[in-house]
């Protein structure tokens, strides 16, 4: 079975092709949306989801967030006496989404398209691919977010559109325009911002209620410090809740103490003006690189979560004088799209045949020197070969020549970017041809570049005067692990203890219980703390039957003592 799984920043679905239509799979809470959060409980096993999101305000050095925005780096991130990469940290995601789909629906999985920001550079990919592999899924296919929303829209059943898909998801934003004609679906181009979601939104929102408890000077800088992350906890409430109000009041608590806070609707979108800029951007870059204007477009679909703020209706509405198409659940709608991508790959007969067509969503090219107008020679420049925004697969060549007398050789480095300098770029590989020697630009070669939707460039050099030729498939960036570095990683997660699934109900509602009895003082944290050594004692017993019965009505009485 082929599965689709949308991988978020802050959260993720799971769907399946199922009776001719894209279907939501439930994680062991009954939910649809996986919190991308991981911990590691006081046991020293993995916990996946709500459970490991609870512990994030009550155990903060033992759980961890939003790591996707760090896919493709070399970063490493400490989690308890852990140390793990982005990629292992999706990995423990992912296997979850797969263990779902096999729990509901009695089939094993070993495939998966997994959905990606359509501005991911190569590395990102190659890191998503390599979460999914130590995730025990072959991941064939990446689909780019916009496409996979397209998708879920049905827009492939019509014809003759130009779409704007405006996806603004927890920690990244892409903007893809795409055409659809005769059966194909073709992105035009696409553009965003890896580094810009609705988290910086909420962090907008603590930003202004820590300057009101700074302000007040009831608490000391170790104090705000310590506060950080229960800050960071109302803030996601406040900007949830001004979606729907006009403002929000609450009280933070630390120890015995109270500190009161409050942000009104006009504020918030008032704080937010420069993330708001940010986000127009990439739309014009978009319409700019495709020659799309925006009276050209038929329809707009806003996709995920952070779309629900009325202030990015409002800047949509405001840029192209039309109202944006919200009729799908804008959490949903990506991982939907996947689904129809699992089907389309293992050529499911329900559904018909569609082609798709994407783009190099960044510039390619190689490094060269370059003259002056004095004939001083300037190294390190970006030539480009494929440019972004090129339809993929393509093939496309450039003719260059020798700078140096007698020169013997031409390195070919290889770069993804969009500077002028390649020192800003992306470095890819390269390869090496040998030329005869003679004086400067007598010798020249023709360097082809090929890109094929899978994210593989193949680099052939031709030297022109002798008919050598030498290829390079780029594969690999400066980051990607090798064969061994992948087995380390994969014995070393396999050697880690999972929470099991069958508890994760139970701990679930504990870890939730915990999280309010900190966040909560007086009679209410003492009525909390009665509720959890209740639940523990029933726990404890193992009779699931009374653990089922009681567990619904803690459930239930814990929605109370949310702030």
């Amino acid at each position: 079975m082929i599965i689709g799984i949308d991988l978020g920043t802050t959260n993720s679905l799971v769907s399946i092709w199922q009776d001719g239509k894209s279907t939501l799979i439930e994680n062991p809470l009954g939910d649809f949306v996986t919190p991308s959060v991981v911990g590691v409980d006081d046991d020293g096993r993995i916990i996946v989801g709500s459970p490991a999101k609870d512990r994030l305000l009550t155990h903060p050095d033992r759980t961890v967030a939003i790591f996707k925005r760090l896919m493709g780096s070399n970063a490493s991130i400490k989690i308890a006496d852990l140390v793990l990469k982005p990629q292992e940290l999706s990995s423990f995601i992912l296997k979850q989404l797969k263990e779902d789909v096999e729990a509901q629906t009695g089939e094993k999985v070993s495939e998966a398209v997994i959905t990606v920001p359509a501005y991911f550079n190569d590395t990102q990919r190659k890191m998503t691919k390599l979460a999914g592999r130590l995730a025990g899924l072959k991941v064939e296919r990446l689909l780019n977010e916009p496409t996979a929303a397209a998708l879920a829209y049905g827009l492939h059943e019509k014809s003759d559109n130009e779409i704007l898909v405006f996806d603004l998801g927890g920690g990244t934003f892409d903007v893809s325009v795409l055409e659809m004609f005769d059966g194909i679906m073709e992105v035009r181009a696409s553009a965003g911002n890896n580094r810009l979601g609705g988290e910086d939104f909420t962090r907008a929102i603590a930003q202004y209620f820590t300057e009101q408890l700074r302000h007040d000077g009831l608490i000391s800088p170790e104090g705000l410090k310590k506060l950080e992350p229960k800050v960071m906890a109302e803030a996601e409430r406040a900007k949830i809740f001004l979606s729907t109000n006009h403002e929000y009041e609450s009280q933070l608590i630390e120890g015995q103490n109270q500190f009161a806070i409050s942000i009104k609707r006009d504020k918030f979108e008032n704080i937010c003006e420069s993330l708001l800029g940010q986000l127009q951007q990439p739309i014009l870059q978009a319409l700019n690189d495709c020659s799309i204007s925006a009276n050209q477009l038929d329809h707009i679909l806003l996709v995920g979560g952070g779309t629900r703020m009325p202030i990015i209706s409002k800047l949509v509405t405001k840029m192209f004088g039309a109202f944006p198409n919200k009729t799908l659940d804008p959490d949903q709608a990506i991982a939907k799209g996947a689904a129809i991508q699992a089907a389309l790959k293992s050529h499911d007969e329900s559904i018909e045949e569609i082609v798709l067509t994407d783009v190099c969503p960044y510039t390619l090219g190689i490094e060269v020197v370059t003259d002056t107008y004095d004939s001083k020679l300037v190294q390190g420049v970006f030539s480009p070969i494929i440019e972004r925004n090129s339809t993929i697969p393509t093939s496309k060549v450039q003719t260059y020549y020798t700078v140096y007398d007698n020169q013997e050789s031409i390195n070919i480095k290889v770069f993804q970017g969009e500077s002028r300098n390649t020192e800003n770029n992306i470095y890819l590989g390269g390869v090496s041809v040998n030329v005869a020697q003679a004086s400067a630009g007598d010798q020249s070669i023709d360097v082809r570049f090929s890109y094929d939707t899978n994210g593989l460039l193949e680099v052939e050099a031709l030297v022109v005067k002798t008919g050598e030729r030498k290829s390079s498939l780029i594969t690999t960036g400066e980051d990607e692990l090798n064969d061994e570095q992948v087995s380390e990683s994969l014995k070393k997660l396999q050697s880690l203890k999972t929470h099991p699934r069958e508890s994760i109900e139970n701990t679930s509602v504990l870890y939730r219980a915990n999280r309010l009895y900190e966040q909560n003082i007086g009679e209410k944290r003492e009525l909390v703390g009665r509720l959890v050594d209740y639940f523990s004692g029933i726990v404890e017993s193992g009779d699931d039957e009374k653990i089922k019965e009681v567990r619904a009505r803690v459930s239930q009485e814990l929605d109370q003592y949310e702030l």
